[in-house]
């Protein structure tokens, strides 16, 4: 139809003389011509129907108007163009924080698969393997980090009010990052395993032999000094939690072996160890939360503890 509209637009072009009539003349001619291209209409409709004799004319003008028509809708197409690509980004930005979280929650489950593995093959049978893997943990973010170079610590986003508390451990997806040492409200101080005044307890996982592992200053190093000798430890060793001390939950990597010297005259060997965590690159931690019932009961023993060494000692007094 747009093709017939200007094939009649040509031909009133046509009909139409170059200076306009005056006078009673010009109402009659104006009529005349409205007849003429009324009757080439429907001629041409009617032709173009029955024999479909304009269907080269048809795409020969829609071809020269395509262009016209891309660039009329090209505004309409960037602007979805753009929607989409933007709702896209975010989208897949969401999708990847979720999938972080989700992996740094799942790595924590695992980090002990390797322990269990070891005490599995000596005896054979553990009935508390999944209690094990149960600890209570929060994910919390990395707000600062201490630029002080005497000391290595970070301050996190989480705080007393999500019932924090000093001395609960650090973890990520590698392993043992260090501990709280001060709570806020909403934030959380926490010291690396690599600063000079921390210390770790930890055993190797291929004969259990434990010891410390205490901070160097350097984010990559830890030392190991109370080792004598003979120990049996050597490069390559892969060092874990004990649970001894109660900070630490037992089976967390902390550090494989590095370096092992023997010094003429000392009695202790000289012991380097590359931490698991990569510490300077994290940016999401897991605090392992303490269990309050676990507390609670421990408060309630001490203080029935007490209440019944006060009634003894009233008791031998009365006597």
């Amino acid at each position: 139809m747009i093709q017939t509209v200007v094939v009649l637009a040509d031909f009133r072009m046509a009909f139409t003389t170059a200076k306009h009539d005056t006078g009673p003349s010009r109402g009659a001619s104006a009529g005349l011509r409205l007849i003429i291209i009324a009757i080439i209409c429907v001629a041409l409709m009617v032709l173009d129907h029955q024999n479909r004799a304009l269907v080269s004319m048809r795409q020969g003008l829609s071809l020269m108007v395509q262009p016209v028509i891309f660039l009329v809708s090209s505004p309409a197409r960037l602007g979805n163009w753009l929607s989409d690509s933007f709702t896209t980004r975010r989208t897949l930005e969401q999708e990847n924080r979720n999938l972080r979280r989700q992996m740094l929650a799942m790595s924590a489950q695992t980090q002990q698969m390797a322990t269990l593995k070891t005490e599995n093959a000596r005896l054979r049978a553990l009935l508390d393997s999944t209690a094990k893997l149960d600890d209570r943990v929060l994910i919390a973010e990395i707000v600062t980090v201490d630029m002080n170079p005497f000391r290595q610590s970070i301050l996190i986003n989480k705080g007393s009010a999500d019932e924090l508390s000093p001395g609960e451990a650090l973890i990520d997806a590698d392993g043992v990052i260090g501990q709280i040492t001060r709570t806020q409200l909403h934030t959380s101080e926490a010291l690396l395993i690599t600063d000079l005044d921390h210390a770790v307890p930890v055993e190797v996982l291929r004969n259990r032999l434990r010891t410390i592992a205490v901070g160097t200053g350097e984010v990559e190093r830890l030392s190991l000094p109370y080792l004598p000798r003979n120990a049996d430890i050597v490069a390559g060793d892969i060092l874990v939690t004990s649970g001894l001390g109660g900070t630490f939950p037992a089976g967390y990597p902390v550090a494989t072996i590095t370096d092992v010297r023997s010094t003429a005259g000392q009695p202790f060997l000289e012991i380097d160890a590359t931490p698991s965590a990569m510490l300077n690159r994290i940016r999401e931690v897991l605090v392992i939360v303490a269990d309050a019932a676990l507390e609670n009961a421990a408060v309630t023993n001490d203080v029935t503890d007490n209440d019944t060494a006060t009634d003894d000692a009233r008791e031998e007094s009365g006597n």
